[in-house]
């Protein structure tokens, strides 16, 4: 079967599973609403990086993109559903690639929306604390903050492949990008600096303080996403559906 029709079904199941777009609302809102928050917030900071500062919605909001991947893989292994995909397309590498592809696109175009929309909101609240960024900064932010969204919902996704359990990938990944990152993150020195989240945020910054920088960043956050998709895929081929 040819990738194109594959691919749309597969957009056809992120639109009518009920939880799907019900996510990724959530992953707007939390986003340019946490920003809005934050800018009005850090106006009185002369210390806060400014471009973080009015996209800082996208820590909380990467929880709803990490759920969006992790729910639109798992909800394959409910009911039976897997067999009558893989029925539909009997080439398991076939039907997961236009899977990814499906996730991947939608969680980049709604994360570059959020993006857009936290930094008007941020830059409102930050009001003349945000004058000192420049238009790259604020387009590498915006673009740096779709692509990390997006890579945070692939390693969900491969990772719920893997566990074949949306609950299990969650119950791994929230606690990890929360607890690990805030809490031992900040004590552990530069190691920390190479997980998938610290990696990935560096993009947001203005002025990156650790040994990573913007790009370097979601480079690594992409080969977390990457070995998680490779494994969710091994799985695929080597257990029964």
């Amino acid at each position: 079967m040819p990738f194109a029709p594959v691919l749309r079904a597969e957009w056809l199941k992120i639109r009518t599973v009920r939880s799907l777009p019900g996510t990724l609302l959530v992953l707007f809102a939390v986003t340019t609403a946490f920003s809005a928050v934050a800018g009005v917030d850090n106006s009185a900071e002369p210390d806060a990086d400014p471009l973080f500062t009015v996209l800082s919605g996208a820590v909380l909001g990467q929880i709803a993109a990490i759920s969006f991947g992790a729910t639109a893989v798992s909800a394959e292994y409910q009911d039976g559903a897997l067999r009558l995909s893989l029925g539909a397309v009997p080439r398991r590498g076939h039907w997961f690639a236009a899977k990814v592809t499906a996730i991947a696109v939608t969680t980049l175009l709604v994360g570059l929306l959020s993006a857009v929309a936290a930094l008007f909101a941020g830059r409102a609240g930050l009001g003349d604390a945000a004058d000192d960024l420049t238009t790259a900064e604020q387009i590498r932010g915006v673009a740096g903050c779709g692509v990390y969204l997006t890579l945070m919902a692939l390693l969900a996704a491969g990772l719920a492949a893997l566990l074949r359990s949306g609950v299990a990938t969650l119950s791994v990944l929230i606690p990890f990008v929360l607890v690990v990152s805030f809490v031992i993150g900040g004590a552990a020195g530069t190691a920390t600096d190479l997980l998938p989240d610290r990696a990935g945020q560096v993009v947001l910054r203005q002025t990156p303080d650790g040994t990573l920088g913007p790009w370097s960043g979601l480079a690594v956050t992409a080969l977390w996403a990457a070995a998680a998709l490779l494994a969710g895929a091994w799985s695929l081929r080597r257990r029964d559906a």
